[in-house]
């Protein structure tokens, strides 16, 4: 393994740059070589520099790639240089009390705990990291580091999720000990952590083991009331495993979707992180409306959850606020929780034709592929005793159709225009503002949706005989 490791800093191009042209003590540190020896390419290289500021050192290092300086924490003194091509970045600091030992002792995971001196190439693992990684396995440094930052139990999680690694026993002792401190880190480090775990592919394992520390009720409160509600005819599992059963199937939908599909999950359209991280947080969250809205049939003992995406997306928004995530994103997590049954409901329409396709897709515009796979691993992870082989057949094939034509139109779809203003509603019709323009306009949006509205004359007559 450690040949391993110099053979990819030797074949690194931007590393021996910096090696043959700047003769200060530098090491290569955490992820970096944790991904070499794990024989993968790392474009985010973290630097320790001993014996000079690390923001005079990243400047220069600025200077001679011709990049961008980021200073990311003025306090702990952590600098980014972005190089021209936007891919490639280091990330550099100096050490803990000016010792890259006490540096290296003071990190989370012994993964993260190894270090390679670029001038002279010797690897520092007095923790026996690259066994670990050997042996996919997560390992403390030291108890005293996850109590000094308890958001180091988050990481440990994200890694596991990401890396696909086991936790030791004395690991998760620890951090069955310490659990409750979870909460103490800022909204904003844990937001970040969360959805480095759940973008990892192994995040439904890795919320199992949470689960088993207590974690994801301190994380997530409303997971106690999921595990109120249990299996029924139409679902095998209860409301909790139903929800996390439907990050697994999204993950697996991913794996196995054409190139187009999981390209649009790979984006990273709502900041930091790709959308299939997104999505599958909405997966966990898509029934959080159930418990508030369970009854029981007297008659026929049918489990019923009237409007429970309504009330699921409503719940959210607080949630996600607390949790400090940005309104586009919250936008998009509060779609899914909504609409994560309208696609269903789409194919199930009396008349299945382009016009009722359409709809959907003006509805849903670039969501429409990402509530299609929630709604088909939402279908996967509910097979109940009511619920036959053919009819998790059909509904799969129709949502599989109802995708394969929304990536026929996307590229020919063009902005809905806005046929008629407010002003010109409230002209035609002579009335003010109130509840029944709001109900207008509406009603004249779902029209264009639908093409029964295509232009300014059809919007006219639509509202001089809204009723």
């Amino acid at each position: 393994m450690n040949s391993k490791i110099i053979n990819k800093i030797n074949d690194d191009e931007l590393l021996n740059l910096i090696r043959n042209n700047f003769s200060e003590e530098i090491y290569l540190v955490g992820g970096s070589v944790r991904d070499f020896a794990m024989d993968k390419t790392s474009l985010d290289r973290d630097l320790i520099v001993v014996g000079v500021d690390a923001r005079d050192f990243a400047l220069r290092i600025a200077e001679f790639f011709n990049a961008v300086f980021v200073p990311l924490d003025e306090v702990n003194r952590i600098y980014r240089v972005v190089l021209p091509d936007k891919i490639n970045y280091f990330d550099i600091t100096n050490p803990v009390e000016g010792s890259i030992d006490k540096d290296l002792a003071r990190r989370d995971l012994t993964v993260n705990a190894v270090a390679v001196n670029l001038s002279t190439m010797e690897i520092l693992d007095k923790f026996n990291g690259l066994n670990d990684i050997l042996n996919k396995q997560l390992n403390s440094v030291f108890e005293k580091n996850f109590i000094d930052d308890p958001l180091r139990i988050l990481r440990a999680f994200r890694f596991m999720s990401v890396l696909g690694f086991k936790m030791s026993d004395e690991l998760m002792c620890i951090i069955k000990k310490h659990i409750n401190l979870l909460n103490l880190p800022a909204v904003e480090r844990i937001n970040y952590e969360l959805l480095k775990l759940f973008g990892g592919n192994f995040a439904y394992d890795t919320l199992l083991s949470l689960d088993n520390t207590g974690g994801l009720e301190v994380l997530f409160p409303f997971v106690s009331e999921l595990k109120r509600v249990p299996p029924n005819t139409h679902h095998h599992l209860d409301l909790f495993y139903h929800s996390l059963e439907t990050v697994r199937q999204i993950q697996l939908l991913y794996l196995n979707a054409e190139k187009e599909v999981q390209s649009h999950l790979e984006e990273v359209s709502f900041g930091a992180h790709p959308r299939l991280a997104f999505l599958k947080l909405a997966g966990f969250m898509h029934d959080i409306g159930k418990f508030s809205t369970w009854s029981i049939e007297e008659e026929t003992g049918r489990h019923r959850f009237i409007k429970h995406d309504d009330a699921g997306a409503k719940l959210a928004v607080p949630f996600l606020k607390k949790m400090n995530f940005s309104n586009k994103q919250i936008d998009y997590l509060t779609s899914m929780i909504k609409n994560h049954m309208y696609p269903s409901q789409v194919i199930s329409a009396p008349e299945l034709n382009e016009k009722v396709m359409m709809r959907y897709v003006r509805k849903m515009e670039d969501n429409s592929i990402d509530v299609i796979i929630l709604a088909m691993a939402d279908r996967f992870s509910a097979l109940g005793e009511a619920v036959t082989e053919d009819m998790v057949n059909q509904n799969i094939s129709g949502l599989q159709n109802l995708m394969n034509f929304y990536i026929s139109v996307k590229d020919s779809l063009e902005p809905l225009p806005k046929l008629l203003t407010g002003n010109e509603i409230m002209s035609l019709l002579n009335i003010k503002p109130s509840p029944l323009l709001g109900k207008i306009i509406t009603a004249l949006h779902d029209a264009q949706l639908s093409g029964d509205v295509m232009t300014k004359e059809h919007a006219i007559d639509f509202v001089m005989n809204f009723k």
